[in-house]
């Protein structure tokens, strides 16, 4: 018999990846409009990723099938 596979989270591959250390990397949020009333610099630093906290970490990788 062959062991079911587990399928990856459609919307969670999209928005996270995995580092080579093993950490996820994300986007920042409040990029998609309203860009006009936004200084330069909150929108120069909204575009840079960053990484997920250490508490969402484990249910972000469950959701991508890797292991914790």
């Amino acid at each position: 018999m062959a062991k079911n596979k587990n399928k990856t989270h459609s919307g969670a591959k999209k928005r996270f990846k995995i580092t080579g250390k093993g950490k996820v990397k994300r986007h920042h949020a409040s990029t998609s409009h309203l860009m006009s009333k936004k200084s330069s610099k909150k929108k120069r630093k909204l575009r840079s990723s960053a990484i997920v906290r250490k508490e969402d970490e484990k249910n972000i990788k469950s959701l991508l099938g890797k292991k914790s």
